[in-house]
């Protein structure tokens, strides 16, 4: 098997797993966007595929032929350099194009993507194509858990699938892993698929440090919850404890007490809690706040990477104390793809790891994730440093 083919092969794979994490879903589901954050599904589903016509198929297939002039303007994301687009607030209201419209503009962009490939073959397409491999893998993350939280903000808490494991439990007992002193090198250091954010390998200088591990479970969040860490505002960041007061907010995402006990909504519809699994859906206040009741910390992303050979990674996206900001020498990339990181490093947390939502083939221990220390509806969880 040629390099081409492979690739083409990883391609048509993930267009179809996109596709995949759909079926369950009635068509009135498409559209919903219950707040800014979340997107409708058909706007992923028309967004990934606009990805490659916009970023391959308009520039190097001669006889490409768009297939509505309108959608770069429904399913820009944030591309300034490409132009103008739907507000994102506003995505909810696209009632037009029909959902069975969007299906067949994935169909004739996958085909036509698949036509240029046996024709054409440069390390540069290569590249484009292997991006727009892994920013579809994001948005399939993405999309589940949107998904997640339109049916969860459905009054009747309806079921996405039945067969979706959405708990994995803690497998070790909990132990703290001791991390000495000294300098650690820090990023993507192989030939094999990175973002640029991950670039800059660089040393950094690490303090003696014990990291749990294991995740912070469900049963030891109750315990938070019931000694009133919601109400101790000692236990809170000043913009945390603004947030938990303006919010009324008593409780991880999804959670709900039932007659005295702790459910939460999943993919599979409200469940009760599992005490053993990893807690989720929780925000970076949430996480600092647990951290300073149990005494400790969260980690560095630079603690977290450097030890993440001694634990199990991949059940929680995992909040550290970290800044979203470049590595040394980061360089954006050249034109609209120098948008796709760069410009949000700003504001935010880095998170680490990966998440039961986060697609085959995609994450590792140098993936650096990002979001806004309120936002709570992806699969964040914390480990505890101390």
């Amino acid at each position: 098997m040629t390099l081409t083919d492979s690739l083409i092969d990883f391609f048509l794979e993930t267009r179809k797993h996109t596709e995949n994490l759909c079926e369950p879903l009635e068509i009135e589901d498409y559209v919903v966007q219950p707040i800014v954050d979340v997107s409708p599904p058909k706007w992923h589903l028309g967004h990934t595929t606009w990805f490659f016509e916009e970023f391959i198929l308009k520039p190097h297939l001669k006889d490409y032929k768009i297939f509505d002039e309108d959608f770069s303007f429904v399913f820009n994301s944030y591309y300034e350099t490409v132009g103008k687009r739907v507000v994102r607030s506003d995505r909810g209201n696209l009632s037009r194009p029909s959902v069975e419209s969007v299906y067949a503009y994935r169909s004739h962009v996958t085909k036509a993507v698949e036509r240029l490939f046996v024709t054409t073959q440069s390390q540069e397409l290569y590249d484009l194509l292997e991006i727009g491999i892994h920013h579809e893998k994001q948005h399939q993350e993405l999309l589940l858990t949107d998904i997640k939280f339109i049916l969860g903000n459905n009054p009747l808490l309806p079921s996405y699938s039945d067969t979706f494991k959405e708990h994995p439990l803690e497998s070790t007992s909990k132990e703290w892993i001791s991390m000495e002193e000294g300098i650690y090198e820090i990023g993507h250091n192989s030939e094999d698929f990175c973002y640029d954010n991950e670039l800059g390998r660089h040393k950094v200088y690490l303090h003696p440090f014990k990291i749990s591990n294991n995740l912070v479970t469900n049963q030891e969040y109750i315990e938070f919850i019931e000694a009133g860490g919601y109400k101790k505002f000692d236990l809170w960041h000043a913009e945390g404890w603004d947030w938990v007061n303006q919010n009324q907010i008593s409780a991880p995402l999804y959670w709900h007490k039932i007659d005295g006990v702790w459910h939460n909504y999943t993919l599979k519809g409200l469940q009760t809690i599992t005490p053993g699994a990893p807690v989720t859906h929780i925000s970076y206040f949430e996480a600092f706040a647990f951290a300073q009741f149990k005494g400790c910390r969260l980690a560095t992303e630079f603690e977290w990477e450097a030890s993440q050979a001694f634990f199990t990674w991949g059940k929680r996206w995992e909040w550290t104390e970290s800044a979203y900001l470049p590595y040394p020498n980061y360089t954006k990339a050249e034109g609209a793809l120098g948008e796709y990181n760069g410009k949000f490093m700003v504001n935010q947390k880095v998170l680490r790891g990966g998440s039961v939502a986060t697609p085959i083939k995609h994450t590792r221990f140098t993936y650096r994730n990002f979001f806004q220390t309120d936002l709570r509806w992806q699969y964040n969880g914390l480990r505890l440093v101390k």
